[in-house]
């Protein structure tokens, strides 16, 4: 696996996600997860472990979606785990991850909620 930038701040993480997605490294996009990181994606399913997470990825982004960086809310963090997370850019829910530092003391999403939507929607 190729040497990838590694996120030293929670926030990092969302930053080196749409780098790394728009130009279309599902393999970088993985690199971000922990082994046996679980994605609440696609909608209603989960994607369990960082191989399955990059196959996704594949499949996404051969589509060649563009993703506009959004503004992090403020990151809660202690004892090595935080909770990142965006508005969307439209407005509809929320997107959260949980991540954990890494022992080099990087930080890689342990759990991911790409699409919240409000009840009733």
């Amino acid at each position: 696996m190729p040497e990838y930038e590694r996120a030293m701040r929670p926030e990092d993480l969302t930053r080196l996600f749409v780098e790394r997605s728009n130009a279309g490294d599902a393999a970088g996009v993985a690199a971000l997860y922990e082994e046996g990181a679980v994605m609440a994606y696609p909608p209603g399913e989960l994607t369990v472990g960082r191989e399955a997470i990059r196959a996704l990825w594949e499949e996404v982004l051969a589509h060649r979606p563009r993703f506009e960086p959004e503004q992090p809310l403020p990151t809660l963090a202690g004892d090595g785990i935080a909770l990142t997370s965006t508005p969307p850019r439209d407005g509809a829910g929320a997107r959260a991850q949980v991540v954990r530092r890494q022992p080099d003391g990087s930080w890689l999403r342990l759990l991911d909620q790409p699409e919240f939507v409000r009840p009733g929607d």
